[in-house]
Parts: C-alpha cells; sequence; structure tokens
C-alpha cells in the first residue's frame, strides 16, 4: 500500500544561514578512546572530497561534516540563539538550498542533514559549485516538511523530511506497519552521543564503532554518509530513548569520531515507539542514489 502523506498542508517557509568556519578548541590535541593524543580537520567549512555516498569511515578526521556547513549568526537579542535554532529544526533533509551571494550565486544544493552541538545545517553541492563557494557566503533554504504525517500510520512519526524525499524512499504500509529501505541495522547498544536529548527536530544520534565484534557482526564497518540506517530499540518520538521494540530510522549525517561516545551521526527521520516500522536491507539506500546527487 503506497502512503499517503498531509504534505499539502504543510508551510513552506525561508531559513539562512552562511558558509561557516572550521573551528578548533582552544587544545589542538583530541583524545581518542584508547588515550591518544591526536590533531584532525573537524566540524565545519567547504570539505571539498567528502560528500554523501562517501565512507563514514576511514578518513584521517573527527566529526568531519560531507559538503558545507551552515549557520545562522545573525545577532537577535531578544532570542540570541532563534534564528539558528529556526535554521536547524525548520530544515528538513531533503530541501532545496540556494547560494544567494558570492561567485555560485544561484547555485542549488540539497539539505543532507543536522549536526547537533555545534548546531549546523550540512548541504550538498556539486563539485563544480563547491569550488565557487566562499566562506560567509548566504545559503537560502526553502524549509519543507516539518509537520509531515503518515495519513494512513499515525502510530509512526515523521520528522525532519522534505516529502520529496519520504517519496523517493519508497517506503509503503505491509500488513500495518511501514517498511523503509536502509542499508544497515544499528542495534541501540552502540548508539552513544545525543541519547537523552529533549528532541529530535534537529541534531543527531551517534553509532559508536569501538567495538570492532559488534561493527564486524553488524556489518557496520561500510557505512557511507547518506545512508538511511535503522536503530532498534529506539523511540525517537519524544526525544531519544532505549524502548524495546521501538524503531527509528535516520540519515548518517557526519564521519566517524575518536571520542569516547562519538562516531558516525545519525539524523531522526522515522520512528515508532510501538515497533511499527520494518527495515528492509537496500544496499542503494542513500541520498546520493535516491535523489541522484553524485
Amino acid at each position: 500500500m503506497k502512503v499517503r502523506t498531509n504534505a499539502d498542508r504543510l508551510v513552506r517557509i525561508s531559513v539562512m544561514g552562511e558558509v561557516v568556519s572550521p573551528v578548533i578548541a582552544r587544545a589542538a590535541y583530541k583524545v581518542t578512546a584508547d588515550g591518544r593524543p591526536v590533531v584532525l580537520p573537524g566540524v565545519g567549512g567547504i570539505t571539498y572530497n567528502v560528500r554523501v555516498g562517501d565512507l563514514a569511515s576511514g578518513w584521517e578526521a573527527d566529526h568531519v561534516e560531507p559538503g558545507v556547513s551552515v549557520e545562522n549568526k545573525e545577532d537577535d537579542k531578544r532570542f540570541p540563539e532563534g534564528p539558528n535554532a529556526a535554521l536547524n529544526i525548520y530544515s528538513c533533509v531533503g530541501n532545496e538550498a540556494v547560494v544567494a551571494s558570492g561567485d555560485a550565486k544561484g547555485s542549488k544544493g540539497t539539505v543532507t542533514g543536522k549536526h547537533g552541538g555545534i548546531e549546523h545545517v550540512l548541504v550538498d553541492f556539486p563539485p563544480e559549485t563547491l569550488e565557487k563557494l566562499m566562506l560567509q557566503d548566504k545559503i537560502l533554504i526553502r524549509a519543507f516538511g516539518v509537520g509531515l504525517k503518515l495519513v494512513d500510520l499515525p502510530e509512526v512519526k515523521i520528522m525532519n523530511t522534505d516529502p520529496r524525499f519520504l517519496e523517493a524512499m519508497s517506503p509503503r504500509i505491509v500488513d500495518g506497519k511501514l517498511e523503509v529501505p536502509v542499508t544497515h541495522i544499528v542495534p541501540a547498544s552502540v548508539m552513544g552521543s545525543g541519547l537523552g536529548a529533549s528532541q529530535v527536530y534537529s541534531g543527531d544520534y551517534d553509532i559508536t564503532l569501538f567495538d570492532e565484534a559488534t561493527k564486524k557482526k553488524c556489518g557496520l564497518e561500510d557505512v557511507r554518509l547518506g545512508d538511511l540506517v535503522a536503530i532498534m530499540d529506539a523511540d525517537h518520538s519524544f526525544g531519544r530513548i532505549y524502548k524495546q521494540g521501538a524503531v527509528s530510522i535516520g540519515i548518517v549525517a557526519h564521519s566517524d569520531c575518536v571520542i569516547a561516545g562519538h562516531g558516525p551521526g545519525v539524523t531522526t527521520l522515522i520512528t515508532s515507539s510501538s515497533g511499527a516500522i520494518v527495515p528492509r536491507i537496500d544496499q542503494k539506500a542513500n541520498i546520493a542514489n535516491l535523489l541522484q546527487l553524485k
């Protein structure tokens, strides 16, 4: 059964940010989970050679964000964090992004995820656009997707998802449950940073890859940026909690990490507290394939 949504009732609204610089904390070194001090590229900036569709692990990096990192730095004294919160909460995976200033003005890209803690929205652009972009260039996102619902399956919640991207996933209702394609099934036992967050309309939830036996058993060595993954026994209805039988679907937003409790970050897209989601393995279930970004 094809899914029906309330997409015709959703509001399409503008949010804007700018291409933000990479940042480094006062101490150059990060201490790895096994106690080694390292200096590695991290969040922010324009990442020219890491995009959705590429492996999430194996880079000499920590928390690298694929493509372009966008943040709203508007100074609103009434609500100091308000403009960037709106950018992060209203933006949905699959939304169209348009460069609004600089040499790449008019070029179009696609929102591919959100990164909590640093509160960035991540946008994929073609290589020719990446080469023209500069730090502080303005990026307009036509935000569309907040409030998206499945008409025939109210026990399944949708968030952070453009209706166009949901349609591209080709989900279907089978025996009263939503069948969704994913590349990997991830046990809740390996989920780290992000657990306990009070809402999932921004940010992400990290897959920790430090236990080699679990990584091999679950086939997590080849997780890619932009992959759709199913997290089992994870309920994201009103935050992120462990709950037996619940299922959450998300998209891998940023790279692997060296710090304890961290790893490839997953932005939530679909969740069911009652387990009314059936993940179906499909190695092509990556936004780069589904929206033909590469």
